[in-house]
């Protein structure tokens, strides 16, 4: 990863992209040991983290880990999913943070001069040509370590510099071994809700009454 020690750096963060992206590599993400790395590469500016959540639900399984990152130096957006039923009469619920994230580094762009995209989707090219336009650098972070990668062909070759999610797991993994920390970050589960006591399964996973997440 090449930074220049003056630049005014932002992180913006696709949630569910980034937990899937971390759970294929098959580790779990230490977000303060994240923000940590990044704050030494620049003047870290921002960390944003966008994230859909499920509407109405103050017990959602993503609760505690909103609530830690909005105390521990990130800024969150979120928005309510949205439930609806498909032409064939699956439920599905959505929750796509794209527009939000796109905005907000359009807006913050001219207080930048970095711009670090968590995300794959190759849906964000078009910002990234927008960013570079305004004279942005636009680092993107996912994997290529995965059948199929995570990352899309034409985001990638549009950064200016693509940071592989798998080599940075020495330094941002949690510690499975350790004992829990009391200022530890929670892991990221599935955005979406699933009745207690059942786990969260991973983004995008289609449960037992076949309803969808599309949130990636």
């Amino acid at each position: 990863m090449h930074f220049y020690p003056n630049e005014r750096v932002a992180l913006f963060v696709d949630g569910a992209n980034l937990y899937a992206t971390a759970k294929a590599l098959g580790f779990d993400i230490d977000y303060k040991k994240l923000l940590t790395m990044f704050r030494t590469k620049g003047h870290l500016i921002r960390a944003l983290y966008y994230t859909a959540l499920a509407e109405n639900d103050e017990y959602s399984s993503i609760r505690p880990l909103i609530d830690w990152l909005d105390y521990n130096g990130y800024t969150m957006v979120t928005k309510p999913t949205k439930e609806f039923t498909d032409a064939t009469g699956r439920r599905k619920i959505k929750g796509n943070m794209d527009i939000e994230l796109t905005v907000d580094a359009m807006e913050l762009a001219d207080h930048l001069d970095h711009i670090v995209l968590f995300s794959g989707d190759g849906d964000f090219r078009s910002l990234v040509e927008a960013l570079q336009q305004k004279g942005k650098r636009v680092s993107v972070v996912s994997t290529l370590h995965t059948q199929p990668p995570m990352v899309a062909d034409e985001l990638r070759r549009q950064a200016d510099q693509f940071v592989d999610l798998y080599d940075l797991e020495q330094q941002i993994c949690r510690d499975p071994s350790g004992r829990p920390q009391r200022d530890a970050a929670p892991r990221h589960p599935s955005n979406r809700p699933v009745p207690a006591p059942v786990p969260a399964g991973p983004v995008g996973q289609r449960s037992d009454d076949e309803d969808e997440f599309e949130g990636v």
